[in-house]
């Protein structure tokens, strides 16, 4: 599951017993999507829900930094800025009304040549002149392991966004000028999270958990990749992975699911199969931490951050430990877990989460604790001696274990509530796990058992290699004293 905020203060907790209370079973919740896949291999997903007269409408692709070699790194992401630029189709519409006003001069033609040869495929171009009219949110997000793009608006313009979406996907113009001026945008996006001290702390993280594959967790790539992007390279991208069997269009709100069917196979069937990416280019697969290793990080930053992490499990791979994963962090980030009592209620840290990422490419577990000013080396001993308890048959009751089981289910009941963005939960979990996964995931929530965490736990956690980091201050740094041994609770 996508992280959550450290938590802040917590009104301390009286430890209680840890007495056994019976399993109530409850029906699980449904996931009333529906899905059809078109013989092109295109999936199709709607979420239909008319409380409110909204629909979304979203186009995710099944790329994102996973894909990305160090030469490509953070080009899915400024191929994602490109997207919304203006298209053949509107191209071809200008080329048109041009010639409708007396033709085309030289430049003209060699301008148009490309876009009017592109028209039989395109079809009409009339929609774009309602282009204004349909937004009332459009964005785009690039992922590790999905890119995504969305119009928010009204059912009348539903026909209208697909066809938006399915026109800037199909027949995008890769423009020199509009590259240079992108390029611009996203190397500011890449200097403003350069100056954010946190960022060191992941980007480390990520190089140290991923050492040999470091750019197939960094999204956001880097200046120089994204200082030497070219247009060849933004149709490699295109070619190889935006093809109508590695990408889904999403549709969720007042809308009737045969009808987006219809409309998705009038506007997609006659867009070409293209060869599996991943059979033609895998996933690489991370190879094993060899020992643990302890980084300190130091920023001009006021609190201590520390983070623990670790290679965890891979959809596809180890399917159970990933519900279980979802579970076990649950547990131990409620007010009253075992967990908090020991770092956060006894004032040793200030907020304190454990936190696994659903992936399939080797998912990551963190561990990540704001340590209370004067308790650092404390607070990380402690946090170690919690760790080898994880698997103590007190560390937390059965009601403890169906409870998270409830919370989680009911977070993303809430999820549901905002349509314009389960959109995109939906996507993630079509691009990592398979709508399958996600469709039983409520039923294997409801079948994790103790036994079940506890295989994760001593599969993934405790006894293994893993990498620990501290961001701090130089100054504290000076007081503190930390080493990396002290970072790593002393393993080897």
């Amino acid at each position: 599951m996508l992280a959550a905020a450290l938590s802040g203060a917590v009104v301390a907790q009286k430890p209680q017993p840890a007495p056994t209370s019976p399993v109530v079973t409850r029906k699980a919740p449904v996931v009333p999507y529906v899905t059809r896949v078109l013989p092109n291999g295109l999936e199709i997903i709607v979420y239909p829900d008319s409380g409110v007269p909204l629909v979304t409408v979203e186009m995710a692709v099944r790329t994102g930094s996973f894909t990305e070699p160090p030469e490509l790194n953070g080009l899915s992401h400024l191929f994602e800025h490109m997207i919304f630029k203006p298209n053949m189709a509107r191209l071809a519409m200008q080329c048109d009304a041009a010639m409708k006003q007396g033709g085309l001069n030289e430049y003209g033609q060699r301008i148009c040549s490309v876009a009017l040869n592109l028209k039989p495929e395109i079809g009409d171009t009339s929609y774009l002149n309602r282009i204004d009219k349909i937004g009332i949110a459009n964005n785009a997000e690039t992922h590790e392991e999905v890119v995504n793009y969305y119009f928010t608006t009204t059912a009348e313009h539903v026909a209208t966004s697909m066809r938006f979406l399915r026109d800037s996907i199909r027949f995008p113009n890769f423009d020199q000028e509009e590259l240079e001026g992108e390029r611009q945008v996203v190397l500011a996006e890449l200097d403003r999270h350069e100056s954010e001290p946190g960022l060191a702390l992941e980007r480390t993280m990520m190089e140290k958990l991923f050492y040999k594959y470091p750019s197939r967790k960094q999204p956001g790539g880097t200046r120089e990749t994204v200082s030497t992007a070219t247009i060849e390279k933004m149709q490699l991208i295109r070619s190889r992975y935006y093809i109508p069997n590695n990408s889904a269009i999403i549709v969720s709100g007042a809308v009737d699911p045969e009808k987006i069917f219809k409309m998705a196979t009038d506007m997609f069937a006659d867009w070409k199969r293209g060869p599996d990416p991943f059979v033609q280019y895998p996933m690489v697969k991370h190879p094993p931490l060899e020992k643990s290793e302890g980084i300190i990080v130091e920023r001009p930053v006021s609190n201590m951050f520390v983070q623990v992490g670790w290679h965890g499990p891979s959809i596809g791979e180890d399917d159970a430990s990933t519900y279980a994963a979802d579970v076990f962090s649950y547990i131990v980030g409620q007010p009253d877990s075992r967990f908090q009592r020991a770092l956060v209620d006894s004032k040793l840290a200030v907020g304190a989460t454990v936190h696994y990422y659903t992936q399939r490419n080797t998912g990551p577990i963190r561990i990540t604790l704001v340590p209370t000013p004067g308790n650092e080396k404390a607070a990380i001993k402690k946090l170690y001696e919690e760790i080898a308890q994880f698997t103590d048959p007190k560390y937390f009751t059965d009601e403890e274990l169906e409870n998270a089981k409830t919370l989680l289910e009911a977070e993303d009941l809430y999820r549901r509530e905002k349509l314009s963005s389960y959109s995109q939960v939906l996507s993630f979990w079509w691009s990592s796990t398979g709508t399958e996964y996600y469709r039983g995931y409520y039923n294997n929530l409801r079948a994790v058992s103790r036994k079940d965490i506890n295989n994760y736990i001593t599969r993934y956690i405790q006894n293994k290699p893993h990498i620990g980091i501290a961001l701090l201050s130089p100054e504290n740094q000076q007081t503190v004293k930390l080493t990396p041994s002290d970072l790593i609770g002393g393993a080897k």
